[in-house]
């Protein structure tokens, strides 16, 4: 049982990784104007490697190992969900306010909605993989991590990210989409479900959405209002959305527990 428990690759990891690359050709055979405007800047008769984007690729291969990582279809399958509806929200945020737009000018576009639930399930691997190393550490150590230290580095890390945000947003305070989102973080930020997961699941969605903005925004298939490549504040955004993604995910599943338990109960009278 432990080995199952400890194993890499799981009986889930094979329809997860099929899923995924049936996303990414759909995609692919749906915006192929797009994908083939990308192809013709390869010189495919020269030296083609040199202009191969080998960040998006790099970026691609770890999400594809990231994903696979002991994959759970029951558990999964609400990241997923919760990843395309907070993501068809922040796009439609962005675009909207125009704090960000993308070179098609669509907004949003459905295209780059489904790298949200890719994302997302990349970030709960992550997360998971630095809690197992802390409470490995803790292990060896046999000295557990005060919570008093995770949840002053809550705070500090929060109040700073919360501080950027209103400074980044301020010039779209007249929209709703961005007094609904700011109110949306304040209230995640002010009702902390668990410290320390929560640090460790903003940190894993700022590391991996720095790299991820790093390829849009320069490759200019996004643009800041600011131009910045990329700004400081949309990594860390990436760390908010990936909380918020695991509360809301937290709160269904609390939910549907609760409405199961209680219709076991009316059923049995």
């Amino acid at each position: 049982m432990e080995n199952q428990k400890h194993t890499f690759w799981t009986r889930d990891s094979s329809i997860l990784l099929g899923g995924f690359f049936v996303t990414i050709i759909l995609i692919v055979y749906i915006w192929w104007p797009l994908a083939e405007e990308v192809l013709s800047y390869i010189d495919w008769n020269g030296a083609w490697w040199l202009y191969m984007d080998w960040l998006l690729l790099g970026v691609f291969l770890f999400m594809s190992i990231t994903i696979v990582a002991r994959a759970n279809i029951k558990t999964d399958v609400l990241i997923v969900f919760v990843g395309v509806c907070g993501g068809l929200a922040i796009e439609s945020w962005g675009t909207q306010t125009n704090l960000w737009h993308y070179y098609t000018a669509e907004r949003p576009p459905l295209w780059i909605i489904p790298a949200w639930p890719i994302a997302s399930l990349s970030i709960d691997r992550i997360t998971r993989f630095m809690n197992w190393m802390i409470r490995k550490l803790e292990g060896r150590t046999q000295t557990p991590i005060h919570r008093s230290i995770f949840s002053a580095l809550y705070w500090m890390t929060f109040a700073s990210f919360l501080t950027l945000m209103l400074l980044f947003v301020s010039p779209t305070f007249d929209k709703s989409y961005t007094v609904l989102a700011t109110l949306l973080c304040v209230m995640l930020i002010l009702t902390p479900s668990d410290h320390r997961y929560a640090l460790l699941t903003f940190l894993a969605g700022v590391g991996l959405g720095y790299f991820l903005e790093l390829w849009g925004t320069t490759r200019q298939c996004w643009t800041y209002y600011t131009y910045e490549t990329p700004p400081f504040f949309a990594v860390l955004a990436h760390g908010m959305a990936a909380v918020a993604f695991w509360r809301a995910g937290l709160l269904w599943s609390r939910y549907t527990s609760i409405f199961s338990t209680l219709l076991k109960r009316t059923v049995a009278r």
